[in-house]
Order: structure tokens, then C-alpha cells, then sequence
């Protein structure tokens, strides 16, 4: 199965970066790809074989969906390895370097949208995580 890779650093600590990723509260603060969409509400529960699940809608109501899956590994403030429900797989990094932390998130394709847009997605979701993260 083919795979896109995105990436950023943040300028935080591992635990802030970890907990804003993993805590339903702060999910549903930056869990979208562009800010005419908005992620309404998240559950998440981080255990081997836990599930999550995270709501993504436009903001004027016109569509939304739900993005959801199962941990298969976890590593904290290290790793974390899901199965989203149509089986592709995701992994992402989280590695401390000197005040920052890289996220790299490295998932498979599907076949509905381009792979620029789903690229451009991705990237635009960590982004808002970043800067979510780093002024908050």
C-alpha cells in the first residue's frame, strides 16, 4: 500500500505535546485541515486495542465525518500506531530534539481523494496542531 509522510516541530515539551494530542479537550481544539471546519467532539482511549474517535464537520453544516479507529501500538510520548476502520494503517513519531518535538505521521493512501489533497490534509491538520500547541 502506498504512504504519504508529513511532518512538523513543534517548539514544547514532549508531555504538552502528548497530552494536547491525546486529550479529547484539546482534539477537538485543532483536529481539522482548514478553519471553515471544526472538529465538534473526540473520544479517545489510549490502551493497546482502545478505540477513538473524533468528529470533523464543515462549519456551515454542509458535511462532515466521523475519523475513527484502533491502537495497535503505543509507545508514550514516543509512538503511536492505529487502524483506521477501513484497515489503512498510520504511524506517528514523536521525537524530542534539544526544546522541540518532531511529529512525523506516515499513512496509508485510500482512494477517494487525490494524493495531494490527501497530503495537503494531513499537513494542514499537524499544522494546526502546532500552532494550537505553541500558543496555548
Amino acid at each position: 500500500m502506498k504512504t504519504i509522510t508529513v511532518k512538523t516541530n513543534i517548539d514544547s515539551s514532549p508531555e504538552k505535546v502528548w497530552n494536547y494530542w491525546t486529550a479529547p479537550e484539546h482534539i477537538t481544539q485543532w483536529n481539522f485541515a482548514i478553519p471553515e471546519w471544526h472538529c465538534p467532539s473526540a473520544e479517545n482511549n489510549l490502551v493497546l486495542g482502545g478505540t477513538f474517535t473524533s468528529r470533523m464537520e464543515a462549519k456551515d453544516g454542509s458535511m462532515g465525518f466521523d475519523y475513527a479507529g484502533t491502537y495497535t501500538r503505543i509507545k508514550p510520548k514516543s509512538l503511536i500506531g492505529y487502524a483506521l476502520e477501513d484497515g489503512r494503517k498510520v504511524i506517528v513519531t514523536f521525537e524530542q530534539e534539544g526544546s522541540s518535538v518532531t511529529i512525523v505521521e506516515i499513512f496509508e493512501v485510500e482512494d477517494i481523494n487525490t494524493l495531494e489533497q490527501q497530503r495537503q490534509g494531513w499537513q494542514g491538520i499537524l499544522d494546526n496542531f502546532k500552532g494550537y500547541v505553541e500558543n496555548n
